[in-house]
């Protein structure tokens, strides 16, 4: 793809119609011009052209310069696109929250709420969904990582910490990615979560709220343990009862082992 097919396709993502995306390329390099001139430039009817016009100020994408005849200046591009980037973004937020409640009234309805999850990018696609969802509390036992799932946890537990909701982790020493021996401590730096290591199996589990839960197996292959990503699996689960239970006992281990440290 092009770079003016791009530009042409972000303007149309910004409200404009067809001709009101060539007109506005058109105007970029004319600065400003009458109805005539930027008809032809932009290969806009000239029948058109003044409601054109009209439509793209209306929009704060031109102004008008009264006189004999209309003069049509281009807003510059830099202050066009700030204010409708900060839309575009007001708009997204609100449609994921709108959705989010909708998704979330639904899918509690399901008859039988538990999916196995296959292969690494999808599991931690849905991991990064329930910590998005989470209102209180999230509870990890990290037994493994895979690579790059770091990076993205830290980033959207850091988010939601930012709502007030309070994240335990327990982890592993270590974890195996890219065929090193990796501190997980040391990977999680900078995360806004309680954190812990224990010596804990190679399973990984994430609880938000006691109501939504995932557990994640994998295989693993020679002395060092390395994932074998293709095999592993996750089991979402969205039954309160066993969420809760496993919440529960994720809270006394975590209360047992702060007990033997005092």
């Amino acid at each position: 793809m092009t770079l003016e097919t791009k530009t042409w396709n972000t303007l149309k993502i910004m409200g404009l119609t067809d001709y009101e995306a060539n007109t506005y390329l058109a105007l970029a390099s004319m600065i400003s011009g009458t109805a005539t001139e930027i008809s032809m430039g932009s290969k806009v009817p000239r029948s058109r052209i003044y409601e054109i016009l009209k439509g793209m100020a209306r929009k704060g994408f031109v102004e008008i310069e009264r006189g004999r005849p209309l003069k049509y200046t281009i807003i510059p591009p830099a202050e066009v696109f700030q204010r409708k980037k900060q839309e575009l973004i007001e708009d997204m937020i609100e449609a994921e929250l709108e959705l989010t409640t909708l998704y979330e009234t639904q899918i509690s309805k399901i008859p039988a709420p538990i999916w196995l999850i296959h292969g690494q990018e999808k599991i931690i696609k849905k991991e990064l969904e329930i910590i998005s969802r989470a209102k209180e509390k999230i509870n990890i036992r990290a037994g493994f990582m895979f690579n790059g799932e770091v990076e993205q946890l830290k980033e959207k537990i850091n988010k939601a910490s930012r709502r007030g909701v309070v994240t335990k982790i327990m982890a592993a020493p270590y974890t195996v990615i890219n065929d090193e021996n990796v501190s997980i401590e040391t990977k999680l730096e900078g995360i806004q979560a309680e954190f812990r290591i224990y010596r804990i199996p190679f399973v990984k589990m994430i609880v938000r709220d006691g109501i939504e839960m995932m557990l994640i197996f994998s295989k693993f292959s020679g002395e060092n343990k390395k994932v074998v990503h293709h095999s592993a699996i996750g089991v979402w689960n969205q039954y309160k009862e066993i969420a809760q239970n496993y919440m529960n006992v994720f809270e006394t281990q975590w209360k047992e082992n702060k007990t033997k440290q005092s």
